[in-house]
């Protein structure tokens, strides 16, 4: 299955320097406990070794022979609650959807 074939790499070619309350705040309203973790940054040659790179709609990068989706999406982090929740909702939606497409499972 997938989990012994997939490695998931997350982060950011410019992360913030810490996860945005409002973030954290949306995430444990659905059982995910960041508290602790800080933004990581992903270097191009990672992206470039990789098979698939979604971004959230910030990218310029050009990554030749790498399968990229860029999934423009608002950066969640000066919204208020009401905003982010459909945003991380959507970003669940996007995971699962590549997923079932790229292995018929979660």
């Amino acid at each position: 299955g997938p989990a012994d074939s997939v490695e998931v790499v997350t982060g950011g070619t410019a992360p913030a320097d810490e996860i945005h309350e409002v973030v954290r705040e949306a995430l444990a309203e659905v059982g995910l406990d960041v508290g602790g973790r800080t933004p990581r940054h992903v270097s191009e040659a990672t992206l470039a070794d990789s098979d698939f790179v979604a971004t959230m709609g910030c990218s310029t990068l050009e990554l030749p022979g790498v399968d990229t989706d860029d999934w423009d999406l608002d950066d969640p982090g000066e919204l208020p609650l009401e905003e982010v929740r459909p945003i991380r909702d959507e970003i669940e939606r996007r995971v699962v959807a590549l997923f079932d497409e790229r292995f018929g499972e979660r």
